[in-house]
């Protein structure tokens, strides 16, 4: 069996030439012209044989280099893609040279030229006068290049890798062929990458591959190689003159052909075809994750849904109708379709009233596109003129661009939902209605039409919004017809991972009564105003700031090459103002070179002063607020329900969350950190607000193995630790010895001998504890990489064994196994039980009732308010908060505590021992769990180890807390109250 390079070459090409290319060879290049001249030449004299004679009689007999060298000449001015879609002139004659397929049947005569078309492929063309090089596969369309591609086969040891290096280093980016060719695949039997710009090495390759369980990748194909699809479908002949004629075009901006993705290429045919089959009428969910570049998509969808013809030559819809507030979306739209159709008007953007609105529509427009505003009026005069027998298609883009909130509020008072005057203060942007949203509150108040049908992308669809817009499966649920997942924009590098490093802090405090008498309160609403109080008071800000600027200063700034920007998200338009004023003060106070803007809606007054985002970002108007971001002396940006979605800033890399933010406004709020950037590597999430479980939810029906460093515990460096040395291929004196070597002016090269022994016993390891060893190393290094950030280590050995590990981890072989997810299996495993625990926090029983199964309805509360007298309200703050400890020594008191009342063996003591054999198991137990905390409070663990009497305190006043609790089923206080 031959597994070489050639014979995946040879199974492409035999595939290509039975789907209708013609085999060309390397001499039928001409290179000085760059094509295959004698084949141009054939297709124009069949296609246009009156054209060709009247050149002929000019040009003979010398015709068959003058048309060339005036096609070279075309396509060197205007570019192929311009070229084969508006032809050349040439003496008073205009050549096509390619004809696309028409939108309908009334003309044969255009038809069957379309079936002339001749598509050829070459094998190892070389390109250069001066370069040896040759090319795998050359693809033409009527003798003119199209597409280049290196093809590897991992059999003989190269990968798709190896072809993207030689394109990036061995393939001139001034060569003719690949400034004329519009695409260039890098390509082998399980992935595919492609560019449409060559650019040396700054060459940067998208991927164009299928996905697989939700990630990155292929599917197994039972019939051949994974990518068998690109030379199955996407190079087949009516595929490739569909991509011409209707995908690809140039970027106004950056002047680069733009190919389409694959995730892009295949939603909107597929909705094209299921529209063509059957017409208007339904409707579709497209759930692409943010980075599926929807805005591409859309204009896409609205060019291909404006020509649709059915079956019957009929078009299937009168006009598209784009719902979006998004002004570069317009814009793009415009530049795409007149690329497409080289006719002005196609697309006309609804920007001044209601009655344009109403005119694109009866003039029948075949693109108008209108915003949020607009919306309700626009589906009634839909509904009017479907009483005209005409049909639309409504597109529906989710991502706003309004980050005021003030659109929300247009919109609900035309449908009537009263938004009141402190919409700003009690309503999030974030959690308001989407777009699709509106839509499905509009069609279940006036029922679905006919003539309308509804295409609505989203990233985070909610449960109605499946239920109204996706497509029903066999087991009774609903499904989106097409979906990018966020698990797979991140695997293929679209967007960050915004979880990957998320840390959490909870916030302690005390009060302290100052009244003679003891009035009665309700317990919850004064436990939500004393916390509030809490909240608001100015030592909260000062102490969130100066945590928030601590770590701006010694983390963020210098990320993203010291341009990285961060945003501080609020609870309140109150909150927003005192924080802007603490920042402003400790940045002058601190002498730092930046500055912070601030954003919110309407008037907000606080100690008798009025304070607007106008007035409070130095008279700079609202809506320049976030281009002013963009300015390299502003760093770091507070928003009050503002910003939180549609915003797109590449340069944030770290996000401040003092707001508690649930299911969709949290994916929401937090992907504003996952725009990529040249150097931007990684995202930083610090939440004074959430628990990490409760993001991790709202998260996974998104992502798809949402993995979460935040809450890890600082142990588990010393567990992983623990397993590497347990390998036996290093031990303590192996890190003493790089150590002295590592932390000296001692040559680098004397680390190799202490390295390259580790490596030479790593190789006699059996595979399996190889690949472990390897996973285990890599968790070490993200884990400590991430605490290293929020926590002061005092234990040197945890930094020497990083920077050992770190070195190691490049000089050990390659393994087969090594893409296996060992540590997503072992963070699951983690993150599982911490879920489990804060699952039994939640299940709180109020009054001392006795623990009993949830059923149907319960755990909705007390059905009567609960009396208490104020002291004890404050006692029981006191009591949960603490008073003397640090916060570390408090939050590591509460989860001894917690993990005590969990122990199964001291749970079954309490029950059936005495109290006194419960505290003789409570007592060893502690002391057990106490060896755990060294990390998170060595001084708290040192304190407990060496003073008997603190001992013996902490162990009193722990275990009267935790036995009444066992005891009485009651949920944990935060710790004792040492005296």
């Amino acid at each position: 069996m031959d597994t070489t390079e050639k014979a995946f070459e040879t199974l492409i090409e035999e595939q290509l030439l039975a789907s209708g290319y013609a085999k060309r060879l390397p001499k039928d290049f001409v290179q000085p012209l760059q094509l295959d001249l004698e084949l141009l030449v054939t297709f124009i004299k069949e296609t246009q044989p009156q054209e060709w004679q009247k050149l002929d009689t000019q040009y003979a007999p010398d015709t068959m280099q003058k048309v060339g060298e005036r096609v070279h000449a075309a396509i060197t001015k205007s570019g192929l893609l311009s070229v084969l879609r508006k032809g050349v002139k040439d003496r008073g004659v205009t050549l096509r040279l390619a004809f696309f397929k028409p939108a309908n049947s009334k003309n044969p005569h255009h038809q069957q030229l379309y079936q002339r078309n001749r598509f050829s492929v070459v094998r190892q063309l070389r390109y250069s006068a001066t370069s040896g090089d040759a090319l795998d596969l050359t693809l033409f369309l009527n003798g003119l290049p199209l597409a280049t591609a290196e093809l590897k086969n991992p059999h003989t040891g190269q990968t798709v890798e190896h072809a993207m290096l030689q394109y990036r280093t061995d393939r001139s980016p001034k060569e003719d062929l690949f400034r004329r060719t519009l695409v260039h695949f890098a390509v082998d039997p399980d992935l595919v990458y492609m560019t449409t710009h060559l650019a040396g090495e700054a060459t940067f390759f998208l991927p164009f591959n299928r996905g697989v369980n939700y990630g990155a990748g292929n599917p197994v194909n039972p019939h051949g190689p994974k990518t068998a699809y690109l030379w199955e479908q996407i190079w087949q002949p009516d595929s490739w003159l569909d991509l011409l004629q209707n995908f690809l075009y140039v970027d106004g901006e950056s002047q680069k052909v733009l190919f389409p993705r694959y995730h892009q290429l295949t939603v909107v045919r597929e909705l094209l075809d299921d529209a063509q089959a059957r017409g208007a009428g339904y409707s579709y969910l497209i759930e692409h994750s943010a980075g599926s570049g929807k805005s591409n998509s859309i204009a896409w969808l609205a060019h291909g849904l404006s020509s649709l013809h059915n079956a019957e030559d009929e078009k299937v819809f009168d006009s598209v109708l784009v719902i979006t507030d998004r002004r570069i979306l317009d814009r793009q739209l415009r530049e795409t379709v007149q690329q497409f159709q080289q006719v002005r008007g196609v697309v006309e953007a609804i920007d001044q009233n209601a009655a344009q609105l109403a005119a694109a529509l009866n003039e029948g427009r075949p693109i108008i596109v209108t915003t949020l505003q607009k919306f309700p009026y626009a589906l009634e005069k839909l509904r009017e003129l479907g009483l005209a027998g005409k049909r639309f298609a409504v597109i529906v883009d989710e991502a706003h661009s309004s980050q005021t909130g003030e659109s929300t509020k247009a919109l609900k008072s035309a449908l009537g939902s009263g938004a009141g005057p402190d919409m700003a203060d009690t309503e999030d942007e974030a959690e308001q209605p989407d777009v699709a949203e509106r839509i499905q509150q509009d069609i279940e108040a006036r029922g679905r039409q006919a003539n309308l049908s509804y295409f609505a992308f989203t990233a985070t669809p909610k449960p109605k919004t499946l239920r109204l817009f996706g497509r029903q499966r066999s087991d009774g649920g609903f499904e989106a017809h097409s979906l990018y997942p966020m698990r797979q924009a991140i695997e293929e590098k679209f967007i960050m991972d915004v979880l990957a490093n998320y840390t959490t802090y909870k916030v302690y405090f005390a009060l302290h009564k100052r009244l003679e008498d003891d009035p009665e309160y309700n317990t919850r609403a004064a436990v939500r105003a004393l916390t509030a109080y809490a909240d608001l008071h100015e030592h909260a800000f000062k102490k969130k700031t100066e945590i928030m600027l601590d770590h701006f200063q010694h983390h963020t700034q210098a990320k993203i090459g010291g341009k990285a920007k961060a945003m501080l998200v609020t609870s309140s338009r109150l909150h927003a103002v005192r924080y802007k004023k603490m920042f402003d003060q400790l940045i002058q106070d601190r002498e730092l070179p930046f500055k912070v803007l601030v954003a919110f809606s309407g008037t907000v007054t606080d100690g008798g002063i009025d304070h607007t985002e106008f007035s409070m970002n130095g008279d700079l108007p609202e809506t320049r607020t976030a281009e002013e971001f963009k300015k390299p002396e502003y760093r770091i940006l507070i928003a009050a329900n503002k910003f939180q979605t549609g915003f797109s800033q590449s340069l944030l890399h770290t996000m401040y969350v003092d707001k508690l933010l649930s299911s969709v406004a949290a994916v929401q709020t937090l992907s504003r950190l996952n725009r990529i950037h040249p150097g931007k590597d990684d995202t930083m999430v610090l939440d004074f607000a959430n628990q990490a479980e409760d993001i991790k939810k709202a998260f996974t029906p998104y992502y798809e193995t949402t993995i979460l460093s935040g809450d890890t515990d600082p142990n588990l460096l010393y567990d992983l630790l623990s397993h590497l040395q347990d390998a036996g291929i290093y031990d303590t004196d192996t890190l003493e010895a790089f150590k002295t070597v590592f932390y000296s002016d001692a040559s680098v090269a004397k680390l190799h001998p202490v390295l390259d022994q580790v490596t030479q016993e790593f190789r006699l390891l059996p595979l399996e504890e190889q690949v472990n060893f390897k996973a285990r190393t890599r968790d070490y290094l993200r884990l400590y990489a991430f605490l290293s950030q929020v926590i002061t280590f005092k234990d040197e050995d945890l930094e020497v064994s990083y920077s050992f590990l770190r070195l190691l981890l490049p000089k050990l072989p390659k393994l087969k196994d090594d893409t296996l997810p060992h540590d997503l299996l072992e963070r699951v495993d983690m993150e599982s039980y911490r879920v489990q625990r804060k699952n039994e926090e939640a299940i709180k029983l109020q009054g001392g009732e006795p623990f009993k199964p949830i059923a149907p309805g319960d755990g909705q509360g007390l059905t009567e308010d609960e009396k208490e007298q104020l002291s004890k309200i404050i006692h029981s703050l006191n009591d949960r908060f603490g008073t003397d400890f640090t916060p570390e020594d408090r939050v590591t008191i509460q989860q001894v505590m917690d993990s005590l009342i969990a122990d199964p063996e001291l749970v079954e003591s309490v029950r059936v021992n005495s109290e006194d054999n419960a505290r003789l198991v409570h007592d060893e137990l502690l002391e057990e769990k106490f060896q755990d905390v060294i990390t998170r409070s060595f001084d708290l663990y040192k304190r407990f180890v060496d003073d008997e009497k603190f001992n013996r305190h902490v162990k009193e006043a722990v275990f009267g807390l935790v036995y009444a609790q066992i005891l009485k089923g009651e949920p944990s206080p935060a710790g004792p109250e040492p005296r």
